[in-house]
């Protein structure tokens, strides 16, 4: 049995009624992709057409922004008297997208612009008060943020003090005070636009929009990039600019774009996991490492040469970044013994690089299950700066806002925010927000949640299922990519990977063949049992190799639900480390004395029948003298997982076991001889009958126990008077007998022989009714 490592949300079916006969043959669309739409909240005809084609003339007039009929009239006057624009943008691939799509409108309209981003390390996330006073000093008389400044209360007083305008376009969450400036242009400000879940860089696009007063579909690649990597749900508006961006994006003639794509090896249609994992991060490590203007040159440059250096520096400063990343992961790890005490993970050391805290707050948000804060000492200033990554029951913005008092500056969203504080107030902040999170969650909403459209046979999953699900793309918050169930045993199981750290499977299901693949679950390799069922969760895909097109599962999490038995019989060094556990109760039985078997509580046979205990696990680790014996065990003790891991060295079972006939012509003999010299004559006797020194033993200490012989001092004489006594009488007989029979039962038998054995020992082992979960 094995447990999944997350809880698995069965998405509920919709079912159908008068309301949802909305499927018609015009729309040609299978059950399974139906219901997903169903689960969408798509409801007609009419909205499922656009979900599945999404069309530009469903974007809305941008117009319906509050104030941005203020902020175009200024940004036109002053691009007719000639002032100075400054787009102050932000560090990430949201920011630089932002500030790459205002800047080139400007552009277009021949304003005198420039763009500003601060650096992470010296001035921090978002506006401040140097930086407006310095292009003061420069002569600029507008500034324009994208994807910040709604919290830059004070910065827009320094900019009323300077006479400088400030437009400030935005869509983080809005805060207690809305800073005092010329306009601000914020979906969520919008009480009458009709969507309020753009990207920074989608208000940028709506922003060049009004400026241009046409559609820019040339800034559509750039919008995507924004609105993709910066994780806004992929729905209404979002999801048209991100479909239309990425369709931009495959044929792009910007020469920053092409050469960051070749070092991304991106070769034919861009997807949203290219943006997701490939480009955006790429424009996020620069930000991350030095100053941003490096990629926001990038996008804006129209040299090939100069392109191509740039995206090659680019690709070597993501290389450091991952390098950096996965050493803080490991010192913060290291800190984190007994973390399981927090509610809310808080590691804080000095020297880290503040630039990648964030995506080291998600690799522990991952690994812990519960929301990670990271911070970078600054031991000089006397503060703690980072940022932080939540779990889906617990809104972090929101929960951190009720602490306000306890930080310097912080902003964020839900699931992820940025703060500085006092070193002081780590230690507070800790208790503070522990205090929150287990006053509002149990323990079980701290698990993952992994959410199931749908289990559906092999035999459903063909190339055209996987195709129509493509049509649901791109895929992000609030449209995420279906995953799937499926259960089948699986024909073939393999370690892949130079380290073996992947796990692959191969199901067969009459004519239907899938292959399910698991990169970084090559560990579970090792709980696989043989003709044992296994719950999968995963998305689906096409795997495409050598001209071979087929379909295949991304595996996501693994369970399975019944018992298992695990053969590890005539190993003679077996190592159970893989499966010691020490959240579940662990046993290892056996005859002698000890009191631990390779790092696990160890009983004798007679000690856990005298005082039993239900388990888990159990490893068998010496065959029973009597069967019953072990039969019993497993009825008191009840183990999900069984372990065989005996070792038989002089087999009894292998040994021939003499004959009635034999029987009696070593009696005759004795009786022949008179007597016989243990040592001497034995040994000639075994030679001739060409029999082994044990079979003849046995025959010799059978005739003596019932009395037919007698030894002293190894001489052997016929009893003269006798009692007839059948041989089965002997208990040395009969030990032979069950020993042997022990190891038929026990240790030759097949695998299958084997678990028929133990699944008739108790009827609980089918299917434990307390293991039964997730709607399984």
């Amino acid at each position: 049995m094995l447990k999944s490592k997350a809880k698995w949300n069965y998405i509920e079916k919709i079912q159908d009624n008068d309301n949802l006969h909305w499927m018609d043959d015009s729309l040609s669309l299978s059950p399974v992709i139906q219901e997903l739409l169903l689960q969408r909240g798509i409801t007609s005809e009419h909205a499922a057409s656009k979900f599945l084609a999404p069309d530009l003339s469903d974007l809305h007039n941008p117009n319906m922004l509050l104030m941005i009929d203020k902020a175009t009239n200024r940004v036109h006057q002053a691009i007719e008297n000639q002032e100075r624009i400054l787009v102050f943008g932000d560090y990430d691939a949201d920011g630089v997208s932002s500030t790459t799509v205002l800047l080139k409108a400007l552009q277009e309209l021949g304003a005198d612009c420039n763009f500003y981003i601060p650096n992470r390390f010296t001035e921090g996330y978002g506006p401040n008060e140097k930086a407006f006073r310095n292009a003061y000093d420069e002569g600029y008389q507008l500034i324009i943020t994208v994807d910040t400044g709604i919290a830059a209360v004070h910065e827009a007083e320094v900019a009323n003090e300077l006479g400088i305008d400030l437009i400030i376009t935005d869509h983080h969450e809005i805060q207690a005070e809305l800073p005092d400036c010329y306009a601000i242009i914020h979906p969520k400000c919008s009480p009458d636009y009709l969507f309020q879940e753009l990207a920074g860089v989608g208000v940028a696009f709506k922003f060049a929009e009004s400026l241009l007063g046409y559609f820019p579909k040339h800034l559509l690649e750039f919008t995507a990039i924004g609105t993709i990597a910066d994780l806004v749900p992929l729905v209404n508006e979002n999801r048209i600019l991100a479909y239309y961006g990425l369709k931009a994006l495959s044929a792009t003639s910007n020469v920053g774009l092409k050469a960051l794509k070749q070092v991304c090896k991106i070769e034919d249609q861009v997807t949203e996991e290219d943006v997701g994992f490939l480009i955006g991060p790429r424009i996020n490590a620069v930000g991350r490492l030095q100053d941003a203007d490096l990629a926001v040159h990038l996008l804006m440059t129209d040299s090939k040469e100069e392109a191509i250096e740039i995206a090659e520096t680019i690709q070597q400063i993501n290389q450091e970044r991952q390098r950096i990343v996965t050493e803080i992961v490991n010192e913060a790890e290291e800190m984190l013994n007994g973390c399981e005490q927090q509610g809310v993970i808080i590691v804080a050391k000095e020297g880290w690089n503040e630039g990648v805290l964030g995506i080291v707050a998600s690799k522990l948000v991952r690994k812990y299950d519960r929301p990670a804060i990271v911070l970078a000492k600054k031991s000089d200033k006397g503060i703690a700066k980072g940022s932080a990554r939540s779990i889906p029951a617990f809104d972090l913005f929101q929960n951190c806002m009720q602490v306000r008092h306890l930080f310097h500056s912080f902003g964020g969203h839900a699931q992820a925010a940025g703060m500085t504080l006092q070193l002081e107030q780590v230690e507070v902040l800790q208790a503070a927000l522990n205090e929150l999170i287990f006053s509002q969650l149990t323990a079980e909403d701290f698990k993952q949640v992994i959410d199931i459209s749908q289990s559906i046979p092999i035999s459903e999953i063909t190339e055209e299922l996987i195709g129509e699900i493509e049509r649901l793309a791109p895929f992000g918050m609030h449209n995420p990519k279906p995953l799937f169930h499926i259960q089948e045993q699986p024909t073939q199981a393999r370690q892949i990977g130079s380290l073996k750290n992947h796990l692959k499977l191969q199901f067969k299901s009459n004519k239907a063949m899938l292959d399910a693949i698991g990169f970084g679950l090559g560990e579970l390799f090792h709980y696989l049992t043989p003709h044992t069922a296994i719950q999968l969760v995963g998305e689906l895909g096409i795997n495409e190799w050598n001209g071979q097109r087929k379909p295949q599962m991304m595996i996501q999490d693994i369970s399975i639900n019944d018992w298992q038995l695990f053969d590890h019989r005539g190993k003679r060094t077996l190592d159970i480390s893989p499966f010691i556990n020490e959240e579940s109760r662990q046993l290892a039985v056996g005859k002698e004395e000890r009191t631990q078997y390779e790092g696990i509580d160890y009983k004798t046979y007679q000690d856990l029948l005298d005082d039993p205990e239900q388990l888990n696990s159990l490893f068998i680790i010496d065959m029973p003298n009597e069967i019953a014996d072990l039969e019993q065990l497993i009825k008191n003790t009840k183990p999900n997982n069984i372990h065989v891991c005996y070792y038989v060295k002089d087999s009894t079972y292998l040994r021939a076991f003499p004959s009635r006939e034999e029987f009696k012509w070593v009696y005759a003999f004795i009786l022949r001889r008179k007597q016989l010299h243990a040592d001497r004559d034995i040994t000639v006797l075994i030679q001739s009958k060409g029999w082994t020194k044990d079979k003849l033993l046995f025959i010799l200490d059978v005739f003596e126990e019932l009395d037919f012989i007698s030894n002293t001092d190894g001489i052997i004489q016929p009893n003269p008077q006798p009692m007839k006594k059948d041989l089965r009488s002997s208990s040395i007989y009969q030990q032979r007998l069950r020993q042997a029979e022990i190891e038929k039962v026990l240790y030759y038998s097949t695998y299958e022989e084997l678990k028929s054995f133990f699944t008739r020992c108790a009827e609980y082992l089918g299917i434990p009714k307390e293991e039964l979960s997730y709607g399984l």
